[in-house]
């Protein structure tokens, strides 16, 4: 996945068992549970490796625990024997550990660092606050105002060079003005078709023509959506000054005010776009399934909840769960709404925002299939507040639990199950 600099530049990028680390020394860390799963008042017992240059590490590790992911919980240090050493951890309750380990060897240029990730009883996880009393008004009028406005379809064929595809840039009419670009590609003279919406991770960047016409060859009737009102294909340079210049840090745009926060038109423009698929005559009159990682997965959870045409989604390492965490001593996932202090915004107002776009919230509207990937060494959408929503899902759900994956993967689990789960919607 592509994620933007600016809002993961703190996020140190974990890879299956061991850091990525720029120095001499690597570190890996294991659960003794290969799941990562554990029953409240369990002791997880986190195996430590520590290498340096091929050889065995020596010296001490530092470590802290931390409680879903923030509150620290415990801290030390311990020796390493052969380049290993062990650490442990319990809690009583649902919820998600967090272990931080550091080490520096005599040729490291800095302190390496590694990740280690347990949940327990993953299945009884609560979210943090209900969603406001009028979520559900708020939203019906959002659609209604949404629904005043025309679509004006705008739809241009590309001949991309590819036989058997039919390939279209697209623009429709979305509130305050805005517009929603995007790609469509199909079979080539095809009917009956499943359709699909793909939406965007974070960050400002062009839409790669792969990305629907890979799904075209499948059979699928594919869409795919900028998450900004930006045009799809420009060049590089583009993209690189609308990201440091007016979408530089475009998740706080509004965030204190429900009806100018940056989400309401990107949520709006996912509602539209699955409009408009059902609208195509080539549609199948059945399915609908709509997916993305990170802040596309964020959308998709909304979506999933929010229109009732959607009958399947996929989102990996889901953005916006729980943005009320910290009142449950957990770490909220990005855009850590309430938190960004830099702004010098009223904190109470942020908070109360959130919980209009919290995608717990539209989690427990969602009734059709779906799959949800959570990386227990997430710290960009830490598991325990991913793990609050899925359990608010009703529709029939696989959740695909990776003890070994941050937020940039691998997601090697997830993308076993995507491709059956598509094949499986697609031939409905």
């Amino acid at each position: 996945m592509r994620r933007s600099a600016h809002a993961i530049r703190a996020v140190v990028a974990v890879f299956a068992l061991c850091s990525l680390v720029q120095a001499a020394s690597t570190i890996q860390v294991q659960p003794d549970k290969d799941t990562g799963i554990y029953d409240p008042g369990q002791t997880v017992m986190w195996r430590i490796q520590v290498s340096s240059d091929k050889k065995p590490g020596a010296g001490k590790v530092n470590y802290r625990i931390r409680l879903g992911g923030l509150d620290e919980v415990a801290k030390g240090t311990v020796d390493l024997a052969e380049g290993r050493a062990t650490v442990t951890g319990t809690r009583d309750a649902p919820g998600a550990l967090l272990l931080e380990v550091s080490y520096k060897g005599p040729d490291d240029v800095k302190e390496v660092q590694g990740l280690g990730g347990a949940v327990f009883a993953p299945d009884k996880i609560a979210v943090s606050a209900p969603p406001p009393d009028d979520f559900d008004k708020f939203w019906s009028d959002k659609i209604a105002a949404l629904n005043a406005v025309p679509m004006n379809v705008q739809l241009t064929p590309v001949d991309i060079g590819q036989k058997g595809i039919e390939y279209f840039k697209i623009t429709l009419d979305n509130i305050n003005g805005t517009k929603i670009q995007g790609q469509i590609a199909k079979p080539a003279g095809g009917s009956n078709l499943p359709a699909m919406l793909q939406v965007q991770w974070a960050g400002v960047y062009k839409l790669e023509r792969g990305w629907v016409t890979d799904q075209a060859k499948n059979g699928w009737l594919a869409m795919n959506i900028e998450a900004h009102d930006l045009p799809i294909d420009e060049a590089p340079d583009f993209y690189k000054k609308q990201s440091e210049g007016a979408l530089n840090d475009y998740p706080g745009i509004g965030n204190d005010n429900r009806e100018t926060s940056y989400f309401l038109r990107m949520f709006l423009s996912c509602y539209r776009a699955v409009d408009y698929l059902t609208q195509r005559p080539e549609w199948n009159k059945k399915t609908v399934l709509v997916h993305g990682g990170s802040q596309g997965g964020y959308q998709t959870l909304v979506i999933a909840g929010l229109h009732p045409a959607v009958t399947a989604f996929a989102a990996s390492v889901p953005a916006g769960c729980d943005h009320t965490g910290k009142q449950a001593k957990r770490a909220p996932g990005w855009p850590n709404w309430a938190s960004r202090t830099w702004q010098k915004k009223d904190y109470n107002k942020m908070l109360e925002t959130s919980r209009y776009f919290d995608a717990v919230n539209f989690a427990a509207r969602i009734k059709c299939a779906g799959i949800i990937g959570v990386g227990l060494i997430d710290v960009t959408c830490p598991p325990e507040g991913v793990l609050a929503a899925c359990n608010r899902i009703q529709g029939q759900k696989k959740i695909i639990i990776m003890p070994h994956s941050g937020h940039m993967g691998p997601h090697n689990a997830y993308y076993a199950a995507f491709g059956p789960f598509l094949n499986e919607q697609r031939n409905k």
